[in-house]
């Protein structure tokens, strides 16, 4: 039996405002009905950079976490039974941001992708950001050769959010995201989640915007269409 949890997907980026950040985080907090959580931090997509753990655990410390703990998974060192405990232990899950390939590949390789997954099935609630937030969804697409258009490929992410979803390109006109429609099936939908919002997936894929709008594409033939833009119910959610 399941008992997933809705997943949150934070855009993240650089350009974004601290105290909304701090605002989004502890709207998941709220949503998750967790006071003062512990946190399981997941950072294969920067090679577990300590300067990029600690940045990102001094805004969770400032949004309320009680402790945020680093599963180091990326290192030839690192102890994959350790970062599993860390990850049992915790209240929630985050997938920090990056390289979404190399974050895959990495998990892949320590045989962490079914581990996680399974946490997911038994009701560990996730969220993430930015690079973190994609590797939660479906799938993303990378070039084999970036100047040749035509050797785009998909690769499958963890599909624990079951949607496909881009992060903060709102000002290049999300083309990574529609790529990736028209490589797919007919009818296919994807979230352009912009600066400063996120969105509340639920595990049928319905989501819930929170922050600010997000912007919504869909596939029609061999054309990808740009759709309502999705609102927030409330800021804080």
């Amino acid at each position: 039996m399941s008992y997933r949890k809705p997943v949150y997907l934070l855009a993240g980026g650089r350009s974004t405002n601290r105290e909304t950040i701090v605002r989004l985080i502890q709207a998941v907090f709220i949503s998750c009905e967790i006071v003062s959580p512990t946190i399981a931090y997941v950072g294969t997509a920067n090679d577990d950079d300590e300067g990029f753990f600690n940045r990102i655990a001094e805004v969770f410390g400032e949004a309320g976490a009680y402790r945020v703990s680093h599963a180091l998974i990326s290192s030839r060192k690192s102890d994959p039974k350790k970062a599993q405990q860390i990850l049992k232990a915790a209240d929630i899950v985050f997938i920090s941001g990056g390289d979404v390939y190399r974050g895959m590949c990495t998990l892949r390789r320590k045989n962490m992708t079914e581990f996680l997954s399974e946490l997911c099935e038994r009701g560990k609630p996730f969220f993430g950001s930015s690079a973190g937030t994609i590797m939660l969804a479906k799938k993303w697409v990378r070039w084999l050769d970036p100047a040749v258009s035509s050797t785009a490929e998909l690769f499958p992410c963890l599909g624990i959010a079951p949607i496909i979803c881009d992060t903060h390109d709102e000002r290049d006109g999300w083309q990574e995201l529609k790529t990736i429609l028209r490589l797919g099936e007919d009818n296919t939908q994807g979230y352009g989640i912009t600066t400063g919002a996120a969105i509340k997936v639920f595990p049928d894929g319905r989501i819930e915007a929170f922050g600010d709008a997000i912007h919504q594409f869909v596939r029609r033939g061999q054309r990808v269409y740009r759709g309502p833009d999705i609102l927030p119910i409330c800021n804080s959610h």
